[in-house]
């Protein structure tokens, strides 16, 4: 009864003709930003995160257009996928295995609306986990000590590192960098300057959105210039613009589990979007494909991994607002947003800042239906914007991402870092390194190391106060699992796969 209460007073926030326009807004900026090939919502929440600062929004606002983008990238990065065979962001690579054959038969209008339908199911249902399964949550962190969330933030990485398929050395290594430029600056306890060769515009470290918008956005243009995506092979004939109740009901079943395994997973620290979207899938095609039509064209290809990265998407706002740890590496943004407000995430800001935390979940439930009403009459149009060339985009997203990070210090050091950190970003990606780790590394850096400090110096530098409590130790041996598991059952299956081989 008193969540209820609390999320009528969200509505009430999210539901102001000021905060409806700004989640209108940031779902039509999404959309847009999602369905370029290769911005994602990492990009469009670090391009919009200094402007809306800039602008002076409440953090309420701030945080309902950015969660806005967000759900909106998502949406959008199925265009492009089912369109032109090139996926708007990772979350949206497993839609292109049958969205794109869809278009091909003629049936891209059909593949379009179920993916938005998809995406507002699975949406829907990991916004109303939130408003079950968060207050919980938060309720129980705040039993956390320094050595709990030290063991938290090991785990976040040992998801990063174990969920990362064939990559987890690389996911390691990005990680570690982050943590790395976390160290730069005055060390708050000894008061000693680390790392900043003696330059006075490092001593407060390196700034959030100097980061974010070097690694993501600067390293992205670089890679538009190198790999321009021509439009001519994009399909302009989509054919029937909605799906029928046949085909809803061919999907039903297949979206709402994977939108309930697309929430479990985006609560996972470090997890994410693009993980729920294969999982979802291959449970799809071993639970419905008795006729081997996966990947040739199928509806329910389509609809399960749509709704399941819009559901992580939306769940790893759990962990992020119980927590403080960020979900994903867009949270990881948004966590950012809200230093520059000077309010930190976890299980108190339920009880010190109810209105931002149930405002931001009403707006979610808000931006879904404007989503839903804006995506499907309004497909034709954004496939327009596919048609953008480069030489109007790459400008036009540096410009905006060059006036956000200048306008939060006024410096133009924070410019030629930024140039700086996306040359190294750029080379980092060329080599299949992951950026999202690094983000999370760089987030989580400094609440690591003073949660360390502070739980040493509780014991005299006894470190076995990091394994005494049940909360530790169920942390650190889920830890444990998820490094060791991932590549244990991929030897697993190999095996089996080669003794197949040899009947």
């Amino acid at each position: 009864m008193e969540t209820l209460q609390h999320l009528m007073v969200g509505f009430g926030v999210a539901l102001s003709p000021t905060n409806l326009m700004i989640a209108a807004m940031g779902a039509l900026i999404g959309t847009v930003v999602g369905l370029l090939p290769g911005l994602g919502p990492i990009n469009g929440v670090a391009i919009l995160m200094p402007l809306a600062f800039a602008m002076k929004l409440p953090p309420e606002a701030s945080l309902i257009l950015l969660a806005a983008v967000y759900i909106g990238c998502e949406y959008g990065g199925r265009i492009s996928s089912i369109l032109l065979n090139v996926p708007g962001d990772a979350g949206a690579i497993m839609t292109a295995l049958d969205g794109y054959p869809m278009a091909r038969k003629g049936l891209g209008g059909v593949a379009l609306s179920i993916s938005a339908w998809s995406s507002f199911v699975g949406s829907l249902i990991a916004t109303a986990g939130i408003v079950l399964f968060a207050p919980l949550l938060a309720s129980w962190a705040l039993s956390f000590g320094p050595a709990e969330y030290f063991a938290l933030m090991c785990f976040a990485f040992a998801c990063i590192a174990g969920l990362m398929g064939d990559a987890p050395m690389k996911a390691a290594l990005a990680a570690v960098i982050g943590l790395s430029l976390s160290c730069v600056g005055l060390d708050s306890n000894s008061g000693v300057y680390r790392f900043t060769g003696g330059d006075v515009h490092l001593s407060d470290g390196i700034q959030f959105i100097v980061v974010v918008i070097g690694v993501f956005s600067i390293s992205e243009i670089l890679l538009m210039l190198q790999e321009h995506h021509s439009s001519a092979g994009m399909i302009t004939n989509t054919g029937r613009k909605m799906f029928n109740l046949r085909e809803m009901a061919q999907t039903w079943w297949g979206t709402v589990r994977s939108s309930v395994v697309g929430f479990v997973v985006g609560v996972l620290p470090g997890a994410g979007a693009t993980i729920a979207s294969a999982m979802t899938y291959s449970m799809e095609k071993r639970l419905t494909d008795t006729e081997g039509t996966f990947g040739k064209g199928d509806i329910r290809g389509v609809a399960a991994p749509e709704a399941a990265n819009n559901s992580a998407a939306t769940g790893s706002f759990v962990p992020m607002l119980t927590l403080g740890v960020p979900g994903s590496g867009t949270t990881a943004v948004m966590v950012g947003a809200l230093s520059l407000y000077n309010i930190t995430p976890g299980p108190a800001l339920f009880t010190q800042q109810p209105t931002l935390v149930w405002g931001l979940i009403a707006s979610l439930f808000i931006a879904n239906v404007i989503l839903l009403v804006i995506n499907i009459p309004m497909v034709g149009l954004f496939t327009k914007v596919l048609q953008i060339p480069n030489w109007v985009l790459v400008p036009a997203i540096l410009a905006i991402s060059a006036v956000g990070v200048y306008a939060v210090h006024a410096t133009t050091f924070d410019l030629v870092l930024m140039s700086a950190l996306g040359a190294v970003g750029y080379l980092l990606r060329k080599q299949g390194v992951p950026m999202a780790p690094l983000i999370l590394g760089f987030v989580l850096g400094d609440m690591m190391e003073q949660n360390l400090r502070r739980a040493l110096s509780m014991t005299n530098g006894d470190a076995a106060i990091l394994v005494e409590s049940p909360i530790s130790i169920g942390l650190w041996l889920g830890a444990a699992a998820m490094v060791l598991l991932p590549p244990l059952l991929r030897i697993v299956n190999q095996r089996r796969a080669a003794a197949a081989a040899v009947l």
